[in-house]
């Protein structure tokens, strides 16, 4: 188990040591997904931005999902989605996590455009993956804007997850693959969910500490 999301962040960081200093970047999805990315740029000395992408909850149990669109528009939707939601509820969904998207560019990035990441090493990093929806889009929008290799790094997933995630990456470190997987949260002694003030801090301590000395 891990204390903490610092705590996975710097193990991850540790196992990604061959990319130090390579020039690669380390883009985190949040919220969840930043305080990992931010101890494993440090441990890089790479450069460290958010990307963003949102599940596509469903309509009778938003805790559930159907897919996931990412801030260029990438799209993952499960299966024959359609067959048993409906084109236009899928469109108007899709249409309402756009808007979130948007709000969290905003906010948490502070309005400014994505990294350039054309021909560099991307390392896409949450605090774990459940069922894969966003680490999908995330791969997908990685995958158009010309990243020279994704790199898919996470403290925790399921077994048949790595291995479908795996598949679309170049490369996916997992710290810990539990045979029995429930919840990204098992895997944390110390979890919670991160509010978006939190995320500001860590960008902003981030972007303070961004020359890693």
């Amino acid at each position: 188990m891990f204390d903490d999301r610092e705590d996975a962040g710097r193990k991850l960081g540790q196992a990604l040591a061959k990319y130090a200093g390579k020039g690669a970047i380390v883009l985190a999805i949040p919220r969840g997904g930043v305080e990992v990315g931010c101890e494993v740029a440090r441990r890089l000395k790479a450069d460290f931005s958010i990307i963003v992408a949102r599940k596509l909850p469903l309509p009778s149990d938003p805790e559930a999902g159907f897919g996931a669109i990412a801030e260029d528009g990438s799209t993952f939707i499960v299966g024959h989605a359609a067959a048993w939601i409906g084109e236009e509820e899928i469109e108007r969904i899709k249409q309402e996590q756009k808007q979130e998207i948007r709000r969290r560019i905003k906010v948490l990035r502070k309005g400014r455009p994505l990294p350039d990441i054309k021909g560099r090493t991307v390392i896409l990093v949450d605090d774990g993956i459940a069922m894969g929806s966003t680490m999908r889009a995330s791969i997908a929008l990685a995958r158009r804007k010309g990243a020279g290799k994704v790199v898919v790094a996470v403290p925790v997933t399921g077994p048949e997850t790595a291995e479908e995630i795996g598949s679309l990456a170049d490369e996916i470190v997992v710290l810990e693959v539990p045979r029995f997987f429930r919840a990204v949260a098992q895997a944390y002694r110390n979890w919670y969910d991160v509010s978006d003030e939190e995320v500001i801090a860590l960008l902003e301590r981030c972007e303070r500490d961004k020359d890693w000395s």
